[in-house]
């Protein structure tokens, strides 16, 4: 069997309309599944402190997160969860991330959202989880103030005493519950 045939297409003998598109949705699943794994083991094999991420179960388009907060910041010494899912056009597509842990921050809504504009127009294929994680992490300690999605942390921030202090009571209220 040659290889640059995709399975789908070499071993069905009734090849129907749809085919051709199966096969290429199969070529580019494989591909971004050896992009997912390559960053897997970039990731793992990395230096970078406070940063990790790994495939929820079996599924390697859908992976956790964590990153710890950046020394010499009001984040430091707390730690985040975030989810990762890719999608089928990854890496031309960024993947959607968002916070499991609820994060108080200018950039964060309630519902974990991230304004980051890597993660939105800015994002290009060279882009890899690693990436994505450090840039969270460094926003964490440097806010986009100017496109806020929590007003109430974009207020607050200018005073970091008093922004540490909700946000260690925001941080500890949450992983309460």
């Amino acid at each position: 069997m040659a290889q640059n045939i995709a399975p789908v297409t070499a071993s069905s003998s009734n090849v129907t309309k749809s085919s051709p598109e199966k096969a290429l949705a199969g070529r580019d699943s494989h591909s971004v599944t050896k992009r997912l794994q390559h960053e897997l083991m970039t990731l793992m094999i990395s230096k970078d402190k406070g940063i990790s991420a790994f495939p929820d179960g079996d599924n390697l388009f859908k992976w956790v997160g964590t990153i710890t907060g950046p020394a010499s910041t009001v984040y430091e010494g707390l730690s985040y969860r975030l989810s990762l899912e890719f999608p089928s056009s990854y890496p031309y597509t960024a993947p959607t991330v968002k916070f499991i842990t609820t994060c108080f921050h200018p950039n964060v809504d309630l519902h974990g959202n991230i304004c980051l504009d890597i993660l939105k127009e800015k994002w290009s294929a060279s882009y890899d989880v690693r990436a994505v994680l450090l840039s969270i992490q460094s926003l964490l300690g440097e806010p986009n103030n100017d496109s806020p999605l929590n007003g109430h942390a974009a207020e607050l921030w200018a005073n970091q005493t008093a922004y540490k202090k909700h946000l260690l009571e925001h941080y500890k209220k949450a992983s309460q519950s």
